[in-house]
C-alpha cells in the first residue's frame, strides 16, 4: 500500500478480534463512519484520503463508501449533503448508504408526527442547519406541523432525492457494508431494512459468522472497534471530533482519523 498520511493503526488487538477482510486485487476501499453534520471533519477526512491515495497506480479502483448518518446532532447537516452532492472525490467511485437518521429525516418530511422522536435523536440540529427557526414555534403537535411546513420549504429537492436514493448495503470481496449491522442467524439475502438501519446489541454481541465481515457504524464507540465478524466505524464524530475511515486493500487494514 502507498503512503497513509496520518493513518492510525491498532496493533494491540487480540488475534481473536482480528477480522480477516479481503477485497479484490487492484482495489482500495475507504469506508467512512457516521458523519452527523460534521462538515469540517468530513472535509478534513477527504483531504487525508486524497493524500493516502496520491501514489496509487492509475489502474487502481478507488471506492469511498459512506456508511450513513450524514445528518443530525452536528452543526451542518445541510453542508454535509451539499458537499456529497458536489460529486465524488477525484478518481474515486462513491457509494452512499442510508442510515437510520436519514430514514427519520425522510419520515418527518412526510409526517409531522415523527418530529418528537426525530428531534430527540438530534433532528433539531438538522432543521436549524437549513435555516428553519424552531424556538418560536407553537407547542405540541402544532409545533411540529409548523416546523415541518417550514422545513419542507427549505429542504431542496436535490437533497430529498439524494436521501431517497440511498442504498441499504454494498458488497466488496468478503465484506458487507451496512449502516447498523445484520440480524444474526438470518441469511444476508433475507435481512430486513429495519435491521440494516437500526440493529444494535443483538448484532454487536454476536460472535457468529455472518458469511461476510460486516463493516458498519451506528453503535458509537470512542475508537474503531474490530471483532472477528465485524468492524465498527462509528466514533461519535460530532462529539469526539474523531471521524474515522477504514482503508482496505487486499487483506490489509488500517484506519485514517481526523483525531490523529
Amino acid at each position: 500500500m502507498g503512503a497513509a498520511g496520518n493513518a492510525m493503526f491498532w496493533p494491540f488487538l487480540r488475534k481473536d478480534e482480528d477480522p480477516a477482510t479481503s477485497v479484490p486485487e487492484g482495489q482500495r476501499i475507504y469506508a467512512i463512519g457516521d458523519i452527523h453534520g460534521s462538515l469540517d471533519l468530513l472535509k478534513n477526512l477527504h483531504e487525508r484520503i486524497l493524500a493516502d491515495a496520491v501514489d496509487l497506480p492509475a489502474s487502481t479502483k478507488k471506492t469511498v463508501i459512506y456508511l450513513g448518518d450524514y445528518v443530525d446532532r452536528g452543526p451542518d447537516s445541510k453542508g454535509v449533503i451539499d458537499l456529497l452532492l458536489m460529486g465524488p472525490l477525484p478518481g474515486c467511485d462513491p457509494v452512499h448508504l442510508m442510515g437510520n437518521h436519514e430514514e427519520m429525516c425522510l419520515a418527518f418530511l412526510e409526517q409531522a408526527a415523527f418530529g418528537e422522536a426525530w428531534f430527540a435523536a438530534g433532528g433539531d440540529a438538522t432543521v436549524k442547519s437549513y435555516g428553519v427557526e424552531i424556538e418560536g414555534a407553537n407547542s405540541g403537535s402544532e409545533r411540529f406541523q409548523e416546523i415541518r411546513a417550514a422545513f419542507r420549504r427549505a429542504f431542496p429537492a436535490s437533497h430529498r432525492k439524494f436521501l431517497a436514493e440511498l442504498r441499504l448495503s454494498h458488497e466488496a470481496g468478503n465484506c458487507l457494508f451496512v449502516h447498523a449491522g445484520v440480524r444474526p442467524g438470518r441469511k444476508l439475502a433475507d435481512q430486513l431494512p429495519r435491521d440494516l438501519l437500526w440493529i444494535k446489541e443483538p448484532f454487536t454481541r454476536s460472535k457468529v459468522d455472518h458469511g461476510r465481515i460486516i463493516i458498519h457504524g451506528h453503535s458509537s464507540r470512542k475508537k474503531p472497534e474490530r471483532r472477528l465478524n465485524r468492524i465498527n466505524l462509528d466514533t461519535r464524530a460530532w462529539e469526539t471530533r474523531r471521524l474515522t475511515c477504514l482503508v482496505l486493500e487486499g487483506s490489509s487494514q488500517k484506519f485514517i482519523s481526523t483525531a490523529d
